[in-house]
């Protein structure tokens, strides 16, 4: 209840601060749920990575190409002159036009278990390039939320800016009128300009700032940033810091891509060893061949072969590449142990974030009470002779300081939770239950895993993207090249 309490009074805090900025969501205002959508659904670097999990299906259908057979059909045609001169005949010349098919199917037998490892290692793959897809998916979403917060928080401090150079505008005018009838002195005056003349400047930078917020915004999320909405509290959130680290050591995707990367080094090496082992063949062919001058002369052949190949001695290459697998495999292992370290302290590095950052909150809430207040008692000290001038600018200083530090927290708490979320590898369409069509990896998998033959859909839909020539930048070759 407590948490509770304090989130409520934050958010009519910087209610009051932004004015308009966070006010109730009206019916053209974009949620923080809308843009995750329109991220999710559009981003270039989303949308890649899924292309590129795509092509990494295919390993799966190309390792078990090493089960089936290939069939070849050729022919031949030409025009042969044969000249004969012997002792007892006279020379004479005779053409014929030899013409040639041949039928041939090869279907492997026993490769060194070459294409089970190679299977292994090709699922393995694809395991880890699904996880590496969700990572990117969490990272993509994580920048739209940030870019999203960043641009509530500018929109924030800008109104705060400008409310700020107002009343300074109106303090600079009163100094003067007051310098005028000799209640006070030049130094105040300057004082009073000098204050004015910052709150211009900062005005400035913070309106170039919110323009870079929002061009950020429209890279990440596609659309512009407009009508942005504060957004509630986020629910789904491990409760101790012990859920955390368990729940990243089990889910977040990085680790899982880092493991299957590993066993696919291990398949590997038993991919290379089997290469010294013996390969089994079996060859099919029929053959025709006859003299198209001459119809009545052909020859048919039909021939099935087993062949074995024992490998004796391969030059040393394949003990050494044996030798590469193993250490690869060794440093993927290592690898995997080391991601493992840096899951857990991210996973405490986002909890200790996440509660220092309300914590922040809940005191600048009480910090901005006491300096609005300290500013009245200020104000009206100073209408009696009893404060200056540079006092009265001081207290205005330390309000709006307090109030931006507040926007600033504000942002960092959410901001900081769906680091969280990251953290454990939650940070997802689905986890998120974002009303859109999420991405299944599998469907393409299963289509294409025992695809003999033929093209995909999407596979169709990825080329015509990249040869679109109206896709195509108007980019200028490099000089000198």
């Amino acid at each position: 209840m407590k948490k509770t309490a304090s989130s409520a009074v934050s958010y009519a805090v910087l209610a009051a601060l932004a004015g308009t900025v966070l006010c109730p969501v009206t019916a053209s205002a974009m949620s923080l749920e809308e843009a995750l959508v329109a991220t999710y659904t559009g981003n270039p670097q989303l949308l890649a990575a899924r292309a590129g999990q795509r092509a990494t299906d295919e390993k799966v259908p190309q390792a078990l190409s090493g089960w089936r057979p290939t069939v070849t059909v050729s022919g031949s045609y030409g025009r042969q002159t044969i000249e004969q001169n012997t002792s007892t005949t006279t020379e004479r010349k005779i053409g014929t036009v030899p013409q040639t098919s041949t039928f041939t199917v090869t279907q492997p037998v026993f490769n060194g278990f070459r294409t089970v490892h190679a299977t292994d290692a090709a699922e393995n793959t694809v395991k880890a390039s699904r996880g590496t897809l969700v990572a990117t998916e969490q990272a993509v979403l994580l920048a739209a939320t940030q870019a999203y917060m960043d641009v509530l928080r500018d929109m924030s401090v800008l109104e705060l800016r400008v409310n700020n150079e107002q009343v300074l505008r109106r303090q600079l005018d009163a100094t003067r009128d007051r310098f005028a009838v000799g209640e006070i002195t030049r130094t105040d005056v300057s004082q009073a300009e000098a204050r004015h003349a910052g709150a211009v400047a900062a005005r400035a930078a913070a309106e170039s700032t919110l323009a870079s917020t929002r061009a950020t915004f429209a890279r990440v999320v596609g659309v512009p940033a407009e009508n942005l909405d504060w957004p509630a509290e986020v629910k789904t959130l491990p409760a101790t810091l012990d859920d955390t680290i368990s729940m990243a050591e089990n889910q977040q995707p990085e680790l899982i891509a880092a493991e299957y990367t590993a066993r696919a080094a291990v398949d590997t090496v038993q991919q290379v060893r089997g290469e010294l082992l013996p390969t089994v063949s079996l060859q099919a062919s029929s053959s025709k061949s006859w003299n198209a001058s001459d119809h009545d002369s052909y020859r048919d052949v039909q021939s099935l072969v087993a062949t074995v190949s024992v490998p004796l001695y391969e030059s040393g290459s394949v003990y050494s590449r044996i030798r590469e697998a193993k250490s690869t495999a060794g440093q993927r292992r290592l690898q995997v142990d080391e991601m493992l370290l840096s899951v857990r302290a991210q996973a405490v590095q986002s909890w200790e974030t996440l509660q220092s950052a309300r914590a922040q909150i809940s005191s600048l809430v009480s910090q901005v009470d006491s300096s609005r207040v300290a500013l009245e008692g200020v104000q009206r000290e100073a209408q009696v002779g009893a404060r200056t001038v540079l006092d009265v600018l001081d207290a205005e200083q330390e309000l709006l300081d307090a109030q931006v530090s507040l926007v600033t927290a504000q942002r960092n708490e959410k901001v900081a939770a769906y680091q969280l979320m990251s953290a454990v590898g939650t940070l997802t369409a689905e986890h998120l239950a974002l009303p859109v069509e999420t991405h299944k990896s599998a469907g393409h998998y299963d289509d294409v895993r025992g695809q003999w033959i033929g093209g995909n859909d999407e596979a169709d839909q990825d080329y015509d993207y990249a040869s679109d020539p109206e896709k195509q930048q108007p980019v200028k070759e490099p000089e000198g090249r």
